[in-house]
């Protein structure tokens, strides 16, 4: 495949997530934190707070390029569908994969299930990275700005429909 322009590394990142890896909005136990230098120190992704057990979602569709474990946790990578060239690529762990390498996923697709390990996070998350080639991203630069800040629903007047009447004080 041929370079689109605006392809490469430091391409901009596209909103293609229609969902949170963790299905509803987590609250975010830490940040990603890019580190100074290629070995340097720092956080490669997002943790997410999840319980063991609980189902992991390819945020957008794509085809599984790794499914496997790394240093004695279970991850899953996805290469997402349409981000260029080289693409975009996520991962998941710890993750007791449902799918196979190769595997074609949908958006809001199980890929597997949070595993229950020693974890940095008190009560269990999901770590939630990014990389384009060598580069490692923001994963949270995926979603769209509507995933970030939805707050509670709130209902709006219907044109037509006249206003309930206050109930009396007792």
């Amino acid at each position: 495949m041929v370079p689109a322009a605006g392809d490469g590394p430091g391409a901009p990142v596209p909103a293609v997530a229609r969902l949170w890896p963790t299905g509803a909005r987590p609250v975010v136990v830490r940040g990603w934190a890019p580190p100074a230098s290629p070995y340097g120190p720092g956080h490669r992704g997002v943790d997410l707070a999840a319980r063991p057990g609980a189902p992991v979602r390819a945020v957008a569709a794509g085809r599984v390029s790794f499914a496997g474990r790394v240093a004695g946790k279970g991850v899953v990578s996805v290469e997402l569908a349409g981000t260029g060239e080289p693409p975009l690529r996520t991962t998941y762990e710890p993750v007791r994969a449902s799918v196979r390498t190769g595997t074609q996923v949908t958006a809001g697709e199980t890929v597997g299930t949070v595993e229950a390990t020693a974890s940095h996070c008190p009560a269990g998350c999901l770590h939630w990275g990014l990389r384009r080639a060598g580069a490692y991203l923001d994963p949270l630069t995926l979603l769209p700005p509507w995933l970030l800040t939805r707050g509670p629903s709130r209902l709006l007047p219907v044109l037509g429909v006249p206003l309930p009447l206050p109930l009396p004080l007792r």
